[in-house]
């Protein structure tokens, strides 16, 4: 096969500016293969905890002209309509157009759900949720004037339900069932919606947990964020095959994620006992309700405190 590239398209990845982070590899990996790339991120978000170092949009863009590509850095946020309509000016403001968003930017806050504040719990939602909708509200009309546009939203495996994990696997759940919709309304105007599992060593990772996390270590032996980024590049590509698909690629490992039924039970004369007797034929088919990991049980991770503010 031939080198897929992206000469002449503009790409916009959102949450970019982290080293180690999913976000840079995409942007770096879009870049090489000919992309001009808006590489969005607001450095420091100053209401969360455990970072050591800021994230730099202008790193990873200088890093691309020095691989000699072409990119631009923003530092709006993606959390308010204003700030995602600037992303967006930015790339038309840098190349003329926008043809691929790659909505990353997103924060977890790891902390039991009675324990998590209303206030943290919001900005997740803001963030990882609504930053996505008002990025692709913004890039939309000109997508929907061209008859072209990829978006590539991040998901994530813990909209399946991890522990400490309440907010973020709620706003992931979301923004899967977002996609979908988006995929339906784009597919008149040659605009194709999918979504990407990831999985990697990540600066939101490293400061949700201790040094001492088995999942730290086996991160770093096992899921450099590189190898998530082929899916990204590919959902992102003018040869896309899929609209309104989920595709987790973790540490090289690729899969298709999707909602399932199983054939359960008709009964016009349902009752609650009828229900109550005939319930193991409703889930029968019905995978596993155990969720696997390759690491460790997630509640055996070394997780760094919450702190209420």
């Amino acid at each position: 096969m031939s080198e897929l590239r992206f000469d002449g398209r503009t790409a916009i990845v959102t949450g970019a500016g982290g080293n180690p982070g999913l976000g840079r590899a995409h942007a770096l990996l879009l870049a090489r293969r000919g992309a001009n790339v808006v590489v969005n991120d607001i450095g420091r978000d100053p209401e969360s905890q455990g970072y050591a170092d800021a994230a730099s949009a202008e790193a990873v863009a200088a890093e691309i002209h020095a691989l000699g590509g072409k990119a631009v850095a923003d530092t709006h946020s993606v959390a308010t309509e204003a700030g995602a309509a600037a992303i967006v000016q930015t790339a038309l403001d840098a190349f003329g157009a926008v043809d691929i968003l790659v909505n990353n930017a997103g924060i977890c806050i790891v902390a039991d759900f009675d324990t998590i504040t209303a206030r943290d719990f919001q900005r997740t939602i803001d963030i990882n949720l609504m930053g996505p909708v008002w990025t692709t509200r913004a890039a939309w009309p000109h997508m929907k004037r061209r008859g072209y546009g990829r978006i590539v939203n991040i998901t994530s495996g813990s909209m399946a339900g991890y522990p400490w994990q309440t907010a973020y696997a709620a706003s992931k759940g979301g923004l899967f069932s977002f996609t979908r919709a988006l995929a339906s309304d784009g597919a008149a105007h040659g605009i194709k919606a999918n979504s990407v599992n990831p999985g990697g060593l990540t600066r939101m990772v490293t400061a949700a947990q201790e040094s001492t996390s088995p999942f730290i270590q086996f991160a770093k032996e096992h899921l450099p964020p590189e190898l998530s980024s082929p899916a990204v590049a590919l959902l992102a590509h003018e040869s896309c095959p899929v609209t309104g698909e989920c595709i987790e690629c973790v540490g090289g490992d690729v899969r298709r994620v999707y909602l399932a039924q199983t054939a359960g039970i008709s009964d016009r004369a349902l009752t609650l006992e009828k229900l109550a007797a005939r319930f193991d034929e409703v889930l029968a088919g019905a995978a596993e309700g155990r969720i696997r990991h390759d690491a460790a049980d997630p509640r055996e991770w070394h997780i760094k405190p919450y702190q209420r503010r």
